[in-house]
C-alpha cells in the first residue's frame, strides 16, 4: 500500500531541488586593462623580475594530480642557490603555474593554501574516492530535480562537490589577494575549440568579473570530459564594457599589419574577439582543457611567438624584462597496453570512441613538448650564431631580423612518466586509469615517481649546476668582449 504522506514528501523535496540554478559570472560595467588577475598584475611587486619559473601540469584525473603534488614537494625539498650563496627552496621561485584537467585541482589548490596544502591535500583529494562521491550524487533522487534545471548539469554537481571538499568557497579574488605564483587554468570553448584560460584577461572580453568565479567552477570546466561530464556555462556579456585589445596586442588583430611569427596568436586572439558579439553568444559552453591544451602550454607557446614578432616591431611586451625562463613540463600522459592488434575483430563502440578521443590529445601533448624544446634549442643556435666572431666583425645589419634571438636563457625540464629509469615503473604508472579515484599505492607511488625524475633529469641538474656558477643571475650568451651580465635571484 502506497503511504500518502511519505510519497508527498519525497515529491515535495524532489520538487524543491528542482529550484536548483547554476552560478551567474557577474558582469563588469567597463573594462580595466591592468587590472583583475592577470600574470602582469600579479607580478606588481616585481614587475621587472628577471627570472621567470612555470610549472605546466598535464590533465590526467587524479593520476596528474598526484603527479604534480609529487613534483610541489620535490621542489620544496630542493634548494636553489641565489646571489652571494643565499639558498632558498625551488618552490619558492615559482612564478606561474599552470593546470589542465586533473592537474587544474593541484595547481588552484597549492595557488589558495601554499606551504598549508602539503598538510592535508592527500586526505582531502588525492587520497579520497572523489569519483564515487560524485556518482552517488547523481544517483541520489534529491538532486534529480536539480539536474533536470535549466544549465545546471553534472558538472555543477561535481564544482559543489569540489568546493566542499576542498575549495570551502574560494574564488578567484583570493588567488588574487595572495602572494603565491600565477595559477593559470584552461577550460575549451565546446563550440569553438578555443583554448579559454581563466584570467582576467579573457574576461575582460566576455565583459565579466573573474574575482567572482569560484574555483571550484574553474576546476569543473577544467575537467569536465565530454559525455561523461555536461559542460560548465558562463554567461557572456561581451561588447557592453568597452573592451580593447592591450597595445601590445593589437598589432595581432589585423591580418594585414600583422607581424610573423604570430599566426597562431592571431586566430586564438580572432576566436576571443568573437566573444564580442554576446547578442548571439550570450553563453560559453566550455568542458575539459585537455581537448585544446593538455600540457598547459600552449599560452606560453603563444606569448612567445608575439614576443619575438613583437621585437621586431619595437613594440613592449610582458616578456622585456626576463632573461631566464624555465619550464617544468609535468606530463602525466598515459600509455595503456591493449592487446586489439592481436585479434581481427575491432574494439567495440564504446571503446573506439575513447581511444579516438585519446590519442589525438596524447599525440598533440607530445608535439607541443617538442616544439617547446625546439624553440629552446633555436634560441639558443641563432644567439651563438649572432654572437660569434666572424658575425659580430662582419656587422651587417641587413642579417640582425635574420639572426634575430631573444636574449633569454629557456629552460625546458621534461617531467613524465618516460623519464624514469625503471621502465617497469613507469609502464605501471602509464596503465594507471584517468579517474578520480586510485589505490593509495598508486598515489604515493606517483608522487614518488616525480622526485625520482627531477632527481635523476640532466636538464634540471645543468641548470642547478649554472645557477650555482653563476650566484643565481640570468646569464644569456654575449659578443665576445661584451658584459652585460644581469643579477637577478631566483625570486627576483
Amino acid at each position: 500500500m502506497i503511504h500518502i504522506p511519505r510519497l508527498l514528501a519525497f515529491t515535495t523535496l524532489l520538487l524543491a531541488a528542482g529550484c536548483a540554478t547554476r552560478p551567474v559570472n557577474p558582469p563588469i560595467s567597463e573594462a580595466s586593462p591592468g587590472k583583475g588577475y592577470t600574470l602582469v598584475t600579479h607580478r606588481r611587486s616585481a614587475p621587472d623580475r628577471e627570472n621567470l619559473v612555470v610549472l605546466a601540469f598535464s590533465g590526467g584525473g587524479t593520476r596528474a594530480a598526484a603527479f604534480s603534488y609529487g613534483v610541489l614537494e620535490a621542489l620544496r625539498r630542493t634548494e636553489l642557490t641565489g646571489p652571494v650563496g643565499r639558498k632558498s627552496r625551488w618552490l619558492d621561485s615559482v612564478d606561474v603555474v599552470t593546470g589542465v584537467s586533473g592537474g587544474s585541482f593541484t595547481a588552484l589548490a597549492y595557488g589558495l593554501y601554499g606551504d598549508k596544502l602539503f598538510d592535508e591535500y592527500e586526505k582531502r583529494f588525492l587520497k579520497r574516492n572523489v569519483q564515487g562521491e560524485l556518482i552517488a550524487r547523481v544517483l541520489n533522487p534529491l538532486n534529480w530535480g536539480a539536474l533536470a534545471s535549466t544549465g545546471y548539469g553534472r558538472s555543477e554537481l561535481a564544482a559543489k562537490l569540489y568546493d566542499e571538499i576542498l575549495f570551502n568557497g574560494a574564488t578567484f579574488a583570493d588567488l588574487d589577494r595572495g602572494h603565491g605564483p600565477f595559477i593559470s587554468v584552461v577550460a575549451t570553448d565546446l563550440s569553438t575549440g578555443a583554448r579559454v584560460p581563466f584570467s582576467q584577461n579573457v574576461f575582460d572580453v566576455l565583459c565579466s568579473d573573474l574575482d567572482a568565479v569560484p574555483l571550484s567552477r574553474a576546476a569543473a570546466a577544467s575537467s569536465a570530459v565530454p559525455v561523461v561530464l555536461s559542460p560548465v556555462t558562463l554567461n557572456n556579456y561581451g561588447g557592453t564594457c568597452g573592451y580593447r585589445l592591450p597595445a601590445w596586442l593589437q598589432k595581432f588583430d589585423d591580418p594585414a599589419t600583422m607581424p610573423r611569427p604570430a599566426a597562431r596568436v592571431a586566430a586564438w586572439l580572432a576566436q576571443l574577439q568573437a566573444y564580442n558579439d554576446s547578442v548571439n553568444r550570450p553563453y560559453v559552453h566550455l568542458v575539459d582543457g585537455g581537448v585544446s591544451d593538455n600540457v598547459g602550454l600552449r599560452g606560453m607557446m603563444d606569448l612567445f611567438q608575439a614576443y619575438l614578432a613583437s621585437r621586431l616591431l619595437g613594440e613592449p611586451t610582458p616578456l622585456d624584462h626576463v632573461r631566464r625562463i624555465v619550464v617544468f613540463v609535468v606530463n602525466s600522459q598515459p600509455d595503456p597496453s591493449t592487446d586489439w592488434d592481436k585479434s581481427e575483430n575491432a574494439p567495440g563502440i564504446v571503446t573506439t570512441l575513447l581511444q579516438a578521443a585519446g590519442v589525438p590529445i596524447d599525440h598533440n601533448s607530445e608535439e607541443t613538448v617538442e616544439q617547446l624544446k625546439d624553440i629552446a634549442a633555436s634560441w639558443a643556435l641563432l644567439r651563438r650564431i649572432r654572437n660569434s666572431p666572424a658575425f659580430v666583425a662582419k656587422k651587417d645589419p641587413t642579417m640582425d631580423a635574420v639572426i634575430d634571438a631573444p636574449n633569454i636563457d629557456l629552460h625546458v625540464i621534461d617531467v613524465s612518466f618516460r623519464k624514469l629509469k625503471d621502465k617497469a615503473e613507469a609502464k605501471y604508472l602509464e596503465n594507471l586509469p584517468t579517474s578520480f579515484v586510485l589505490p593509495d599505492e598508486a598515489v604515493d607511488r606517483l608522487r614518488a615517481a616525480a622526485g625520482k625524475i627531477l632527481d635523476d633529469s640532466p636538464e634540471f641538474q645543468r641548470l642547478q649546476r649554472l645557477l650555482e656558477d653563476t650566484g643565481g643571475t640570468a646569464v644569456v650568451d654575449q659578443p665576445p668582449g661584451t658584459n652585460h651580465t644581469a643579477g637577478a635571484s631566483a625570486r627576483g
